[in-house]
């Protein structure tokens, strides 16, 4: 006589917690808008591919542009977070530094395919698209700040100062790819030429090694 299988309960689901579901639910808007675009990212659809009921997804974000703001911020926050992991991986000398962050800097702007610009594209007419864009480029200009201080002798409000004008530079030139007015080899070389000559003579600790 066969024995009948015995049934094993199923195991509840955890529960996430509000941030940990805020974080799953970008990270599913994503993953639509990478296989489907971002006309297809709509707060039912985003329900449905989630696996959540919608008033989940409008408690989280109230409308598709509520959405696509919160997108853009976490893109671009990781695309930063990802950035400073990589120059902190290991030990780069001055020359290497502005040259990684010229090359990174114009290539991540430049970039009309990343998500980023996606959702950004997305946002075109949204009233909170211009305050939420002032705000990631001045998380670009702490991370300049961050990435420059141990080569700068300057005090801290002006190489703030200097940074944001380096951020502007590196957008001005990305603008100019993007136009065809540049070729990004010379945008990336230009963008180190200039934050070379704004920070000026190497600092005499990096100069004896220290």
């Amino acid at each position: 006589m066969t024995a009948e299988p015995v049934a094993v309960p199923a195991q509840p689901r955890r529960r996430l917690s509000k941030a940990d579901r805020h974080h799953q639910l970008l990270t599913t808007a994503l993953q639509v808008i990478r296989t489907q675009g971002a006309d297809s990212l709509t707060l039912g659809h985003l329900a449905t591919s989630a696996g959540v009921s919608k008033p989940v997804v409008y408690d989280h974000f109230g409308t598709r542009s509520g959405l696509l703001i919160d997108l853009y911020r976490w893109i671009d926050s990781e695309r930063i977070e990802t950035f400073r992991q990589a120059m902190a991986a290991t030990s780069k000398d001055r020359e290497e530094t502005i040259a990684c962050l010229a090359d990174a800097y114009i290539r991540c702007a430049a970039d009309l395919t990343g998500e980023f610009h996606i959702v950004g594209a997305a946002l075109a007419g949204s009233p909170e698209k211009a305050d939420v864009y002032v705000e990631l480029l001045d998380q670009c200009v702490a991370m300049f700040v961050s990435v420059l201080r141990p080569f700068s002798d300057m005090p801290e409000a002006a190489l703030d100062r200097l940074c944001i004008g380096l951020v502007s530079a590196g957008e001005g030139l990305s603008a100019a790819i993007v136009r065809g007015k540049l070729a990004e080899a010379d945008a990336i070389g230009t963008f180190a030429e200039i934050i070379r000559g704004s920070l000026g003579q190497p600092r005499r600790d990096a100069l004896l090694g220290k």
